[in-house]
């Protein structure tokens, strides 16, 4: 390859292209590892909270007790909503929860006391804050789209918990509380997906955090990025029982379709965030009395074992929707769940390009016509 050609070479998808160094997450899709500030998903997953987790994002290091309580006291504190932003949900409570949410968020600032300050300590302190009102906004919607009140936060309750406390006013049980919280550590960050990205570019340009976050939701709302979740769900319906699995998976790849849930652009293996969520799905599933998903799943990847070789694997979505699913949650509430995770790793990543900040600006490879006489309208 000449020097021309290496100038003239387009990745697409900017596949395989290192833009900027990160400090946030280290994956490694060969070998199927994820890794939070030098730390294994797996131990997370196990022995953290999702809050240890967002503090480890968020500020670099896991917190020793006292660092831990008083950050939690901090999203507890934020756990509130301005009364004119719910009247702005409710003017748009029929959209999709994605576009409400990306609506909300933007609107957001208008109500932060520290907007307008871009400084790496106040876009933390307002990351921190958004932790705890993105759900909030979720949940509210989620009440306020069936013509009822939203439920207060409980401040009794961990994160995860208080998330399915909003949507219920019940207090869920101990192993679905736990599931939750699992799931918001496996989504919590996740290098230089779409969403991150674009919450980049956004920052590059010097906009603040909210124009970041709403960029990143924006981007998260696409089907190639975000849907996996709610798709799996539609799947397991339509399957319907597990022995249908085999016949359903083999008319899919004959027609060359994909099989949701199956796939990464960067894992080779196994996702490494999916075996957390397939032993709390099965345990969650029988709790419940509806074995059945967990069954249609597993008869799923059963199915599709052959196709491994090919680098085509079980991703975290497979299981995630189930498991809103089982606790009640709409489908269409799924891809928002990504989102209310999602927020330490986006603010990590938002605060890294802060901090050597610079307009992100790739070029594209101009392929159109050659230079040509312009044409008087009389002369066409």
């Amino acid at each position: 390859m000449t020097k021309t050609d290496k100038q003239n070479q387009v990745n697409r998808g900017l596949s395989g292209v290192f833009f900027e160094r990160s400090y946030a997450s280290d994956i490694d899709g060969v070998a199927g590892e994820l890794r939070y500030r030098g730390y294994s998903i797996h131990d997370l997953a196990v022995h953290s909270t999702f809050e240890e987790t967002a503090y480890l994002l968020l500020y670099g290091e896991l917190p020793n007790a006292n660092e831990l309580s008083e950050f939690d006291e901090q999203l507890k504190i934020a756990r509130v909503l301005p009364p004119t932003l719910l009247d702005i949900i409710a003017l748009v409570r029929e959209a999709h929860p994605m576009d409400v949410l990306r609506t909300a968020i933007s609107a957001l600032s208008g109500f932060d006391e520290e907007r307008g300050d871009n400084t790496s300590d106040a876009v933390l302190r307002r990351g921190v804050r958004l932790t705890s009102q993105i759900p909030m906004v979720v949940a509210a919607h989620h009440h306020i789209r069936q013509g009822r009140d939203p439920v207060s936060a409980n401040p009794e309750l961990g994160h995860a918990e208080n998330f399915l406390y909003l949507f219920t006013g019940k207090t869920p049980s101990e192993a679905a509380a736990r599931l939750m919280d699992v799931d918001l550590v496996l989504h919590a960050e996740h290098g230089s997906n779409a969403s991150s990205f674009a919450a980049r570019v956004v920052t590059g340009t010097e906009a603040d955090l909210h124009a970041a976050m709403t960029a990143a939701v924006a981007a998260l709302s696409g089907s190639a990025h975000g849907g996996a979740a709610e798709n799996v769900m539609r799947m397991a319906q339509e399957i319907g029982k597990a022995s249908n699995a085999a016949a359903y998976v083999k008319a899919k790849r004959e027609q060359r379709e994909a099989v949701m849930g199956f796939g990464h652009r960067v894992y080779r293996a196994e996702d490494p965030r999916a075996r957390h969520l397939r032993d709390g799905v099965e345990t969650l599933s029988r709790e419940m009395g509806q074995p059945q998903w967990f069954e249609i799943l597993q008869a799923v990847v059963a199915a599709m074992k052959p196709y491994s070789r090919h680098g085509i694997n079980v991703n975290v979505d497979f299981y995630a929707g189930v498991i809103y699913f089982l606790q009640g949650i709409p489908q269409d509430m799924f891809v928002p769940i990504f989102a209310v995770g999602r927020v330490p790793g986006w603010t990590a990543q938002i605060r890294e390009q802060l901090d050597n900040n610079i307009l992100i600006r790739p070029l594209t490879l101009y392929d159109g016509p050659a230079p040509r006489p312009y044409r008087f309208l009389k002369e066409r």
